[in-house]
């Protein structure tokens, strides 16, 4: 069985975050999306509200069967040693993405080179969506319901108000 991690922080999910998980479930015969506990940033959710979003969001998936929230705290190379994962999937929204991904690759491949990184570029017209950009957008007054779930946007906007 071919099982992929696809880690991050998810503050909140988006749509393209969603679109990665889409084609993500589609390399492997079970993925689980890893919401990291030890980020260096202040998420505006706590953990458990950010993996509730992402098991309602992806519920309604056609292959929702085969995906798995776990919420996760240390190096990932190790939780995906957890989960028998023989794959790490992240996503590319710009060039700017790349270097940084790659070098967090290289480390993770020196760490465990059993796991191997696949990279998957956001879809075209999902590129522009951020967590971060979203939130501030909703913090400001803005539409962000283009850019995640109606649930999603319930959420945030709730929080920001």
């Amino acid at each position: 069985m071919r099982i992929a991690v696809y880690p991050g922080t998810f503050d909140p999910i988006t749509k393209g975050h969603m679109d990665i998980i889409q084609r993500a479930v589609g390399i492997a015969d079970k993925l689980v999306i890893a919401v990291a506990e030890d980020i260096p940033k202040t998420p505006l959710f706590d953990i458990e509200e950010r993996a509730e979003m992402i098991r309602h969001d992806v519920a309604a998936l056609k292959d929702a069967h085969r995906i798995e929230v776990s919420m996760f705290k240390g190096l990932l190379v190790d939780f995906a040693k957890q989960q028998n994962a023989s794959i790490i999937i992240r996503g590319l929204r710009a060039v700017s993405d790349f270097e940084y991904e790659f070098q967090l690759a290289s480390m993770n491949n020196r760490l465990n080179n059993q796991v191997q990184t696949v990279f998957l570029p956001a879809a075209e017209n999902l590129q522009f969506i951020a967590s971060r950009i979203v939130k501030e957008v909703a913090r400001l007054g803005g539409d962000i319901r283009p850019f995640v779930s109606e649930n999603v946007a319930n959420h945030l906007l709730a929080r920001v108000r």
